[in-house]
């Protein structure tokens, strides 16, 4: 028996025999298990990190709009569906541990992947596969770019070049500030020539902002 917190909220979509099954196993569980309707509107501005569906249930209801990790149920002898991301078939009857496990960690993915994600404009940040998209274009950045961009990003004024010196690229106050200068050129052309915008760093008289 698990002794937890239970920080992982899962909803049940299933059949009134299946969640029964799962009720009476759900002390083994890492996470929480919470039984809904069939009424997906229970998911709108809730906590929850995944969603456990029976295959049959999930072509009756709409959950496809909806960006929370899935885990469905099928039978035994039930052709395998295709997959989207953050979605996992499991296949009856089910192994607690194995079961327990899927959930969490497809939990916890989604949930590291959703705070590697920044919004910035009409851009994505995405810390984790460092990289910068709009739309279907991507740029690969380095740890330093990311890490100068969600600064700017998270600044509610410019930054100075001296402060960006010290702070971001680890040289001392006394260095040559073209060093920045340098950087910020170079990061701003690759910007440019991936999406052709000019103005996504902008260079103001208190220093550079976004």
């Amino acid at each position: 028996m698990h002794n937890n917190s239970y920080s992982i909220n899962v909803a049940c979509f299933c059949s009134e025999n299946f969640t029964k099954s799962l009720e009476e196993i759900k002390s083994f569980f890492s996470f929480r298990l919470i039984t809904l309707e069939t009424n997906t509107s229970h998911l709108i501005n809730k906590n929850y990190n995944a969603i456990i569906v029976e295959s049959t249930m999930n072509k009756k209801i709409s959950l496809s709009d909806i960006n929370i990790p899935k885990i469905i149920i099928q039978s035994k002898n039930e052709k395998k569906i295709s997959r989207k991301p953050f979605e996992i078939n499991f296949k009856l009857p089910i192994n607690i541990v194995q079961f327990n496990k899927a959930v969490v960690d497809l939990s916890k993915k989604h949930e590291f992947n959703k705070n590697s994600l920044i919004k910035i404009k009409n851009y994505v940040l995405d810390k984790n596969e460092r990289v910068l998209r709009l739309d279907d274009k991507t740029l690969k950045i380095t740890e330093k770019e990311i890490y100068f961009i969600e600064t700017l990003h998270s600044s509610k004024k410019p930054l100075s070049r001296n402060y960006i010196l010290k702070n971001i690229w680890s040289y001392s106050s006394d260095a040559d500030t073209h060093t920045v200068e340098t950087h910020i050129y170079r990061l701003r052309q690759k910007i440019k020539e991936s999406f052709g915008d000019k103005n996504f760093i902008k260079n103001t008289p208190d220093g550079y902002a976004l």
